[in-house]
Order: C-alpha cells, then structure tokens, then sequence
C-alpha cells in the first residue's frame, strides 16, 4: 500500500463532511449537465419553426435519442412560444442558482475535511517527535524536523484533497455527461474518447518528472530550515565573528537552489493544463469540422439547439477531463511528501513501554547495574559496568571527556536500552517499569539549561501545571531566584523570551533548579553548570543545589571540588569502564586515574 494511500485513513472521523460533499458534488453535477440543457429547448425556440423541431414517432426501444426529441418537441410544439420562453428562463435561473448553491456546500464541507485532515496529520507528526527515542535526534536536524510538520503537510493535504475532489467530483461529471454526448451523436463521441488516452499517457509522463523534483525541492526546504535555525539559534557567534555577509551568501546559494527546483516544478506543473487543452481544441475543430460536412450535405439528424446543447456539453466536460488528467501529476507530487512524513509515523521506537508495565510512585532501595554494556554504534560507549547506588546517597561522577558520564545518566533516565546486562531499580529490571512513572520520580538540572519562552512561572510549574502561586514562590526561593524574580516589572508572569535568553547564565540555571525543586523527586540528576558564571552568580548557583540535594539521591556529573567532597562515593569513567571507585581521600592515596584528574581539574580550585 503506497503511502499516499494510507492517508484516506485520515478521512474516518470526518466522514459525514465527506459523504455531504460527495452528495453536494454529485448535486451540481446534476444541476450543472440541467442548466446546460436548458439551452436547447430555447436554442429551437428561438431559431426554429415548431414543423421543424417536429420529430418522427419512434419504433425501436433502443433510440433513446429520438424518443426523447420525439416527445419533447411535440410538447414544446403545443405551447405558445412566449409563455413557453417565460419557462424556459425561469428554469435556466433556478437551475443555476441551485447549482451554485450545491456548489458552495461542497465547498464548505469539503473545507472541513482538508482542514481536519491537515490538523490531524500535524498532531500525528507532533506525537510522533514526542515520542521518538533521543538516538533519533543525534542523526536529524531540527530544521528538517519543521519542515516536514510544516511545508510536507502542507503538500500534502493540497494534492491529496485535490485528488479527492477529482476522484469524486470529475469522474460522474464524464460519466454523465458522456452518456448525454453518446445520446446526441455516439460516433462523433467515440471519436472524442479515442483521443483522450494521448492525453493522459503525456500527463503521467509529466507527473513522474515532478515526483522526483518534489522529492529535491522537499530536501532543499529541509536544508534551508535547518540553516535558518541553526543560525538564528548561534546568532551571537555569528555575529560576534562579524560572519554576517558570509552566512547571507551561504543562504542565498541554498535559497537559489530551491527558487531553481521550484520554477522546474511550476513549468512542468503548467505543462498539464496546455496539454490537456490543447487535444481538447484538436477534438472541438475535428467535432466542428465533421458537423458542418454533415450539415452542409443535409445528412445531420440534429437541430440548431441538440447541435449547441452537444458542444456547450462537450465543453462543460473538458475542465473535467483535464483536472482529472492533472490530478496524477498531484499524486506523484503529494507521494513524495507523503514518503517524507509515513517515514516518520512509521519509525520503530525502541524506548517503548512493555506489555502491562508497572507504575513507580517511590524510590524505597537502589539504583544498580549489573555487568551493563551501551554502545550507540559499533565502538562501545559502556562495558562492564556494575554499580550500585544506594538510597540517600550522593554519588559523583567524573571522568574525562567522551568518558561515558552522561551515557551513564541517560541510560538511569531510560533514554537508551542497555545492548548487555541489566539496569534495576529496586531490585526490578528498569524496563518493567512505564516510562512516565519512571521519569517522574527523577529531578534533572542539565549543564545546558532549557527554558521556554514563556513566564516565569511557567517555567518553574512546568510538569506541574496544577500547583499554587505559593508553592512556586517556595520553590524559587529555595533556589535563590525569588529576590531577582521580585525586582522584575511583571514578577513570576514576566515573558523570559527564547531559551530564556532575557536572564543571565545563573539566573537561568536558578530557575531551572526551582522547577526541579517543585517536582520534589526522590531521585536528583545533576550535570553542574557553574564554571562559566561570575563568583556571585555561582555562589548563589551553589547554595541552590545544596538545597536541592538535602534528602534525595543525589547522581553529580562533578565540575567542582565541593561536591567531589560532599559525595559519599565518587565513580570514575575511564573509557567508558569503572577504573575507581571511593571517597576523595580514599582515591586520592590510590594514586590513580582519579589523582590524575584531580590535579588536572580541582587542585586549581581548591588553592583559590
């Protein structure tokens, strides 16, 4: 099943919308083919005598043509021909206005579908990030991420309701409409159909060369959202490198390509509607051509009105005919964005909860790896690993750089499944658990602080969207931050702008312990951020996680001394094995890895 195809899935919960439509659709058809045939009676009014549109009784039951013209015209034949005209326009205005009136109410369902549709897809998507595992995120780009919940969807919704218009709409119109045209004269209307295939065979042509260039114009806009965030995201570096001109030239390469994609597109694109016309014209003048031959030599069976009536219907049908010819070039189009999205939706997660998983409201023993491997490719990040956290404990981490420290994390945090061994936490394997749970009872202070441009105080209640103004000031305070918070114009319900960009580093990193504070879990997460703020700012940083660290297991990414020597036990990573385990002063006389490190790191900070 191609992928464009499973988004009819999308239809169901609007299928009311949808069946008012088609009915509203299959309505002004009807109206449409009776507002055209209006034309004839008045046609013979007009330019004929009442012996002339006098027909012949039929014999055969198969001319369904001469019996119908056989009864209509001694029915018009018996009218005075001026009340007569007074009916005709009468009918001629009611049929249209119903027509445009069916015509507006298939539109506006057919809105409340595509609209729905597009919604429901940019949810799906949306889910869809929320849920996928971070290994997806380090082989992505955000960028690409937008672009497909942004400008795919868009894509889309416009070629598959496209499709879903002409599916339902062009298809009865050449039905009925083919049939009034085989009634009025089948040869000239066989002739019509043996040339409607050239047609579509140079239309499918066309859509499979915009398929593959959907595909690159959907990448470029990909990589272009990608440089924009990128950019806008470092705009400091950027402009601190005084690199403005350089990354102008850069986008507007990316933005050139694009513009040059997009114009192949729009050509060939045009090419549909030309095509389709222009075979349309060939079978009006050979349709015009042969009518007059037959009129010229007196051959014709049809009067002045069924000669108008059949092309007035002819060319009724022709919009029919080429949007429903263009409508493959929009499947091949939407196809691609459609390959885009599904590769998403259809991503396998690996970070899933089990069948009928445990909810953990407490920590009551220990976290503890048991002969624990992680790799994220071939070369192991992890192996052997077995350590044992107990409750209450304060547990640093250190090691050097690419040591597997925030591997260690992640995988407690159950971002990652271990490759080997186990990972238990009160003593049952941490995949039993369900994943929220299990995260709700852990507190993480990252090294990058993340806040959201938002208030303050939704900032500090995030996760907790349910607690009081007075439990958010506790909390703030607790972390040092209610004295800053106080002095701003709009206190807790000031705007702190794009990653919180409008308060300082330890400001931001305040904030970012109050929320952990107020989820009050019983297990604390911390990757210290303090090195790069000014003396007073990492005091105040410092006091805060004290604080927070007071009656919780606490696991430290350590950048500073003091808490090496608040730990219980100190871990040291080394290429992604456990070389020593202790205290500062036990690691210390073991004159190892640890020692190393120390007189590289901390001895500095402990002579200050």
């Amino acid at each position: 099943m191609s992928n464009f195809r499973k988004v009819f899935s999308y239809v169901k919960p609007y299928r009311k919308e949808f069946i008012l439509n088609n009915i509203f659709t299959i309505l002004t058809v009807i109206f449409n083919l009776l507002s055209v045939l209006m034309l004839f009676p008045l046609i013979d009014l007009l330019f004929a005598d009442n012996s002339n549109i006098q027909q012949n009784e039929v014999t055969s039951i198969w001319d369904i043509k001469g019996f119908i013209l056989y009864h209509l015209s001694n029915y018009l034949s018996q009218m005075d021909k001026y009340n007569l005209l007074l009916i005709i326009c009468g009918l001629i205005f009611v049929t249209f206005t119903l027509k445009n009136l069916f015509s507006y109410l298939q539109t506006v369902y057919m809105s409340k579908v595509e609209l729905g549709i597009l919604k429901d897809i940019r949810f799906d998507l949306f889910r869809k990030y929320l849920e996928l595992p971070l290994t997806f995120y380090t082989n992505e780009r955000k960028g690409n991420l937008i672009a497909r919940i942004i400008n795919d969807t868009q894509i889309l919704k416009d070629s598959f309701i496209s499709v879903l218009n002409s599916l339902f709409r062009d298809p009865p119109t050449i039905i009925i409409f083919s049939v009034v045209l085989f009634l009025l004269n089948w040869k000239m209307t066989l002739l019509i159909f043996v040339l409607a295939p050239l047609s579509g065979f140079i239309l499918s042509k066309i859509g499979n060369s915009i398929k593959r260039s959907s595909i690159k114009s959907q990448e470029k806009i990909s990589d272009i959202t990608s440089n924009l965030d990128e950019i806008l995201g470092a705009i400091r570096i950027v402009k601190s490198f005084a690199m403005e001109k350089y990354e102008i030239n850069k986008f507007q390469k990316e933005n050139n390509k694009f513009s040059e994609i997009m114009l192949k597109i729009h050509k060939k694109r045009a090419l549909g509607s030309p095509v389709s016309e222009t075979i349309g014209v060939i079978t009006i003048v050979i349709i015009l051509y042969l009518f007059a031959l037959q009129i010229l030599s007196g051959s014709s069976d049809l009067t002045p009105g069924s000669f108008i009536l059949y092309l007035a219907i002819f060319f009724q049908m022709i919009p029919s005919l080429k949007y429903f010819g263009q409508m493959f070039n929009s499947y091949k189009e939407g196809s691609a964005a459609a390959d885009r999205i599904y590769e998403l939706l259809e991503y396998k997660n690996e970070i899933v909860n089990e069948s009928n998983p445990v909810n953990i409201n407490t920590f009551n023993d220990s976290i503890e790896f048991k002969d624990a491997s992680f790799s994220y490719t071939n070369e192991p990040v992890l192996s052997g690993i077995n350590l044992r956290i107990n409750k209450g404990e304060i547990v640093a981490i250190v090691g050097s750089s690419g040591a597997g420290k925030s591997t260690l994390i992640d995988l407690i945090l159950r971002f990652y499944d271990l490759k080997n061994g186990n990972l238990l936490i009160d003593g049952k394997d941490i995949k039993k658990y369900e994943i929220s749970s299990l995260r709700n009872i852990m507190g993480i202070v990252n090294q990058e602080t993340i806040l959201f441009n938002d208030t303050l105080r939704n900032n500090i209640a995030y996760g907790r969207n349910d607690t009081s103004l007075e439990e958010i000031i506790n909390a703030a305070k607790n972390a040092n931050a209610h004295s800053f918070i106080s002095k701003l114009p709009e206190g807790y319900d000031t705007i702190i702008g794009d990653r919180g960009q409008k308060l300082s580093g330890g400001e931001r990193q305040r904030i970012s312990i109050a929320r952990t504070l107020l989820k009050n879990p019983p297990i604390l997460i911390l990757d210290e951020a303090t090195s790069s703020l000014d003396s007073e700012s990492e005091l105040l940083v410092q006091n805060a996680i004290k604080n927070l660290m007071q009656g919780r297991t606490s696991i430290v990414i350590a950048h500073r001394l003091s808490t090496i020597k608040m730990a219980n036990k100190i871990i040291v990573l080394d290429k992604g094995k456990i070389v020593e385990t202790g205290n500062h002063k036990e690691l210390i006389e073991l004159n190892g890895v640890y020692k190393k490190l120390y007189e590289i790191q901390f001895m500095s900070e402990e002579k200050k």
